[in-house]
């Protein structure tokens, strides 16, 4: 008698929760454990934990770029799915300079959704593009050939601009290697496991080698079975705000325990 075993299936909620727990715990590290490490406390052993929570929630940013594919393939609605983000954008920009930028208004470094927003913008465009009315090639080679090639070049200079436009303009968290990465994603998407692997290695080369790290996702990515899972969406686009609140708040408390022990 034959057995067959069931592959196990990972849905796009139980990707979010990873994204998020990791998020946290790289925030975390980034607002808490620094001040702790600025103020001489904890040593080298503090700074071993820091950097380690750092590495953890490099997998986080990927992990969204890939799921705001999926959102793109699937949405019925794509206005509504941009101006969903932008609002978030907008409703995390002061939480994210009170966990990051002491609570300064800081137009140089602006919230993750910025880049999230930016890349479905483009994803979106490019998308039309691909869509324009072909030329039949049997019309003529040579005309074919030279509206592929407008395409092309018509193309990668939106993704360009964006690029330009997160990086310097909006000045939003991965920037112009954040773009790149959900468009690759986008491009690929047929296979999702070089998709994300393709996408991973782009911000490793232009957002620093620590994020090679995130390469490990490609595990769950493999397990992913398309399907949404729990029905939590506005909890996880909700959490990011409210966790950029609480982060100081957080910090403050922690400075102060130590500083009366």
């Amino acid at each position: 008698m034959e057995y067959s075993v069931k592959k196990p299936e990972i849905a796009g909620s139980t990707l979010k929760i990873i994204a998020l727990v990791t998020m946290l715990i790289d925030h975390i590290a980034a607002t808490l454990l620094l001040e702790l490490i600025r103020d001489g406390i904890g040593g080298k052993a503090l700074i071993d934990v820091y950097w380690v929570m750092r590495s953890v929630g490099r997998m986080a940013f990927p992990i969204y770029c890939f799921l705001l594919v999926e959102g793109f393939k699937y949405t019925s609605d794509r206005t509504k799915y941009a101006l969903r983000l932008v609002c978030f954008a907008a409703i995390s920009e002061i939480p994210f300079d009170m966990a990051f930028n002491n609570g300064k208004a800081d137009m140089s470094s602006n919230n993750v959704f910025f880049t999230l927003f930016i890349g479905l913008l483009t994803i979106i465009v490019i998308d039309w593009i691909k869509g324009v009315r072909k030329i039949d090639k049997s019309h003529s080679t040579i005309k074919w050939l030279l509206a592929s090639l407008i395409k092309c070049i018509v193309m990668m200079a939106v993704i360009l601009i964006m690029m330009i436009l997160a990086e310097f303009v909006v000045c939003s968290d991965y920037g112009a290697a954040g773009i790149g990465c959900i468009v690759i994603m986008y491009l690929l998407m047929a296979d999702r496991e070089l998709a994300f692997g393709l996408g991973v290695i782009l911000l490793g080369f232009l957002a620093g080698d620590i994020e090679f790290i995130a390469l490990f996702m490609v595990i769950p990515i493999h397990f992913y079975n398309g399907k949404r899972g729990i029905p939590l969406k506005y909890f996880f686009y909700a959490f990011y705000p409210a966790h950029l609140i609480l982060l100081p708040l957080l910090t403050a408390g922690v400075k102060y325990l130590v500083s009366i022990n």
